[in-house]
């Protein structure tokens, strides 16, 4: 995504009977007269006087010169590259000249689909296009983000994060429905993108009718030209150059520097916002309070110095340049937008004059050997470096602060951002290329092959949770798996919820633990309030049980409240997060859907019950097994039954709160970092473990004294177990009787 965008609802332009455009006496505006009103090919309707703007300025990006020269490519070959730096305009508006193509041919081959790699993203170029076609938005363009859909069956244009373009290919192998795919976004290197990558060579040899086209900037040329062999290119000019200023030697603790300049360029007397790149979340955090706390203790000479932090993965702060009249008038209030990595793609306005970039970021890095991430702090990319310096192109000028040497970039920076697929936990990938293998689409060419320790690892867990049969195919409980938008070993907890009797209460904790924390940061000053508050919600059988409570609290709360305010305010007193408690009620909403598209019993909610409880524990570890620990001292140091890593229970945890520390502990994460945490944990026992984990399992686990107490729990079981008669709600049952669609 490359495009500086503000949110536009064009629904709310009068269209019907556009006024007539307002200029000065004796001056040409360039737009049509009443008499001449083109119709919209779209809609039908005629253009309002905004299109006519707009249009002015898509004329000026970098992109729009090499039109006549992509559509001539689209239409003689089945695949072209489009090769230009960010924000040169081939997020907006190559999307739109496809559709120009589709409307030519009369959608006889479908409409256009085009891929970003982040959510905020999809959503505003979606906006700012619909805005720029003149059409509505949730009808010829629309978007598809995870647990939202805001298309309809007029959408010729779809705007969709890329993992949901994969999962759509589960139901639709070949994407029957397009005529055209574009890839976007393919620098950042996410697993989806790069499986897409890969799989739709196959898919086009399948439909000669299909178009791909591949959005990239130049370091991935060379790749992609290699995948794809003789694809035309069209390559877009670069943009204005850029002041840049190196700052000497290696980045490392660069706050004190970020302060420094910020105030630095506040006091200069130029106009104009600052943008800041930091390593991560946790530095933004610091730095916000940092830069708050200096503008406190400074004179406010240099004008009012609006903070904005931007939290890549939590929400989009755009802000808009300011209005002419406001430009000749007294200085607006200068805003300084605290950013970390993928903040490259959130961030464009012209009244960006400066960016300030540390170099540094730190990446999740999973290690397959004990099943954890790590957080590594790390230089960025060239390539990553570019599109921070792109943030200033759309500027009449600005300048550029690396708190890095030329030296530093040119001996530690990679050229290119590393692949995900080669730092991430690849089960769901390995899920869902065993599902689209089903298809005749098992091969795919990668541009980075993944660790071979990492899809062993994989593998050994899809056939632990009883996805693959004995030919390593996927069995017909992982199908039904792979129906689910979630972690594979979620999906099994649901799945084994329904010989548990407790989907509903399953469904609920998989809502809550997919969706973000819906605890808020302790606020500072107001530590013992939030805590006294989520302390209400604590359930005494662990973190599991308490985001039920909080859930059935919050749909108490919705369905009394008179209004979203309301809503929001009971959240807001409890020190909950609304935004994340309405994506848990999405991600819940969806799940209940697929729960009843494919025919699983669905029993009447318990919750409260003493059997409920064990029943969701069992449900819990049968797809959590993997994920137990033991306190092995009595004071809370944790040690994995997998691996020798030790951990504490997180500090928010119920048991933390609570003053508990129970011997066994299921937790649903655990990762690497200054204090080795384990979060979402309930309490679990010997014997339940050993009656619901898969005795393989049990046997491969290293020796140790968790492994011989886990044996000695063994002879406690009851002697029939295991020889039961099964349920006929069980599993193995149920898979026989989905329907899959």
């Amino acid at each position: 995504m490359d495009e500086g965008l503000e949110c536009r609802d064009s629904s709310a332009e009068k269209r019907y009977f556009p006024e007539a455009p307002e200029s000065s006496e004796g001056e040409d505006d360039g737009l049509p007269a009443c008499e001449d009103l083109e119709l919209n090919p779209f809609d039908g309707l005629p253009y309002s006087s905004r299109f006519y703007k707009l249009l002015r300025e898509r004329e000026a990006l970098p992109i729009w010169a090499e039109k006549y020269s992509f559509m001539e490519s689209l239409l003689q070959s089945q695949a072209v590259i489009v090769c230009g730096e960010a924000r040169c305009g081939k997020s907006s508006q190559v999307p739109q000249w496809c559709a120009e193509y589709c409307l030519s041919v009369r959608y006889q081959h479908g409409g256009v689909v085009c891929t970003q790699a982040h959510k905020q993203p999809t959503v505003q170029l979606a906006l700012r296009v619909a805005d720029e076609m003149d059409v509505n938005i949730g009808h010829e363009v629309g978007y598809v983000v995870p647990f939202e859909n805001c298309c309809s069956s007029e959408t010729i244009l779809r705007y969709c994060t890329d993992d949901m373009l994969q999962r759509e290919m589960m139901s639709s192998p070949f994407l029957a429905s397009y005529g055209v795919v574009v890839l976007d976004d393919v620098q950042e290197r996410s697993i989806a993108t790069d499986v897409l990558l890969g799989l739709l060579k196959g898919v086009l040899l399948a439909r000669p009718e299909l178009r791909l086209v591949i959005c990239t900037p130049p370091p991935l040329l060379g790749r992609l030209s290699a995948l794809y062999g003789a694809a035309p290119l069209v390559q877009v000019p670069g943009g204005r150059p850029v002041e840049v200023e190196h700052l000497s030697g290696a980045p490392g603790d660069a706050l004190e520097s970020v302060l420094r300049l910020i105030f630095e360029i506040h006091h200069s007397g130029e106009r104009g916002d600052i943008v800041v790149f930091l390593a991560c979340e946790q530095d933004i955090g610091k730095a916000y309070e940092s830069v708050c706390r200096e503008a406190c203790r400074r004179d406010a000479d240099g004008g009012e110095l609006v903070v904005v932090p931007l939290y890549p993965r939590e929400k989009c702060a755009l802000f808009k340049p300011p209005e002419e009249t406001e430009r000749r008038g007294p200085a607006p209030p200068r805003r300084v937008v605290l950013t970390a990595s993928p903040g490259e793609a959130l961030i464009g306005s012209s009244s960006v004059r400066f960016v300030i970039d540390v170099g540094v970021e730190r990446r999740k890095v999973y290690n397959p050997r004990i099943r954890a991430s790590s957080r590594v702090r790390q230089p960025i990319s060239h390539s990553q470096a570019e599109a921070r310096k792109r943030v200033l192109s759309s500027t009449t000028s600005g300048k550029l602060f690396r708190l890095y040497s030329e030296e530093f970039a040119s001996r530690d920076m990679r050229p290119l951002k590393p692949a995900e697929v080669q730092e991430a936990n690849l089960t769901s990938t390995v899920l869902f290329m065993k599902r689209i293998a089903i298809a005749g689409l098992g091969h795919c060419d990668l541009l980075n092959r993944p660790a071979p320790e990492s899809l062993m690892q994989a593998l050994e867990d899809l056939d632990y949770l009883a996805a693959l049969d004995n030919d390593g195919n996927l069995s017909e409980f992982g199908i039904i798996m792979s129906e689910f938008p979630l972690d594979p070993q979620l999906s099994k907890s649901i799945l084994a919820s329904c010989e548990f009797d407790c989907v509903d209460e399953m469904l609920t904790i998989a809502a809550m633990v997919t969706a973000p924390s819906c605890f808020s940061h302790l606020p500072r000053g107001a530590e013992e309030a939030a805590l006294a508050c989520w302390r209400t919600f604590l359930h005494p059988e662990g973190d599991h049980f308490t985001l039920i409570n909080v859930y059935k609290a919050y749909q108490d709360a919705a369905l009394s409240a008179a209004s979203e305010h309301c809503v929001e305010k009971w959240c807001q007193d409890r020190f909950l997060s609304c935004a994340a408690l309405r994506m848990a009620d999405a991600v819940r909403a969806e799940l209940v859907e697929t729960v009843r598209r494919i025919e699983l019993p669905y029993a009447e909610p318990a919750f409260g019950s003493r059997e409920n409880t064990l029943n969701i524990k069992k449900a819990l570890l049968s797809g959590f097994f993997m994920q137990i620990a033991r306190d092995v001292d009595g004071s809370g140091n944790y040690l994995m039954l997998t691996h020798k890593q030790v951990a504490q229970l997180h500090p928010l945890s119920s048991y933390a709160l609570g003053g508990k520390t129970p011997e066994w502990v299921l937790f649903h994460k655990f990762s690497l970092c200054e204090n080795n945490y384990i979060r979402i944990t309930s309490e679990t026992s010997p014997e339940l473990f050993m009656q619901l984990a898969p005795q393989y399992y049990f046997s491969n686990l290293p020796p140790s004294e968790s492994k011989d107490l886990l044996q000695q729990a063994t002879a406690r079981l009851p002697a029939a177990q295991g020889e039961q008669p099964p349920c006929e709600k069980c599993p193995e049952t149920t898979e026989q009787r989905c329907a899959l669609q």
